[in-house]
Order: structure tokens, then C-alpha cells, then sequence
């Protein structure tokens, strides 16, 4: 685990604390912590199907919330990358040899 995953697991935990009892259901807020959560613990999300689905839930969700006019595009981007960071990056970088 690292300080930017930490990092973006407080602040989709933040986002839900204050914007999910007035813009999500309650089901909305359990699916996104649940992504987060599944994510922070995950090695790998490509070798992870659970993480893998549950960030694949939490970007749908999100898309979901703006289609339906219920959040702003930048809003809901920031918290899906926020998900999105609370795992390992997807591609690690390459070390020189």
C-alpha cells in the first residue's frame, strides 16, 4: 500500500461522507466504499476479478449519476479516478535494468 492509494481511498471516503446522504442512495454509497475497499487490499486488479468488478461497478455507477442528471461530469469523473487510485496502477511502470 502507498500514501497516494491511502490518500485516494480518504478521499472517495470523504466524498461519500459528505455528499452521499443528500446525492446517494444508500445502496450507491455501500457500492463505491465497497469498490475503494476492494481495490486498497487488491495486488493486482487484472489477476483480481472481485477488485475488477467492483471498479468496473463504481465507473458504471458513475457514469449512471450523470446520464440521470443527478451529478455534475466533474464531480463524478474525480471520484471514479479516486476509486480508480485506491488500487494499484493498472500498468506498472518499468524498472531500468
Amino acid at each position: 500500500m502507498t500514501p497516494e492509494r491511502t490518500n485516494a481511498y480518504r478521499r472517495v471516503l470523504q466524498t461519500i461522507a459528505e455528499l452521499g446522504p443528500s446525492k446517494l442512495l444508500a445502496d450507491e454509497q455501500d457500492r463505491l466504499r465497497t469498490a475503494a475497499d476492494s481495490l486498497l487490499f487488491s495486488h493486482d486488479p487484472a489477476t483480481d476479478p472481485a477488485a475488477r468488478a467492483a471498479l468496473e461497478d463504481a465507473e458504471r455507477l458513475c457514469r449512471t449519476l450523470v446520464e440521470n442528471g443527478r451529478w455534475e461530469r466533474v464531480t463524478a469523473m474525480r471520484l471514479a479516478d479516486d476509486v480508480s487510485q485506491c488500487g494499484p496502477p493498472l500498468m506498472p511502470e518499468l524498472k531500468a535494468a
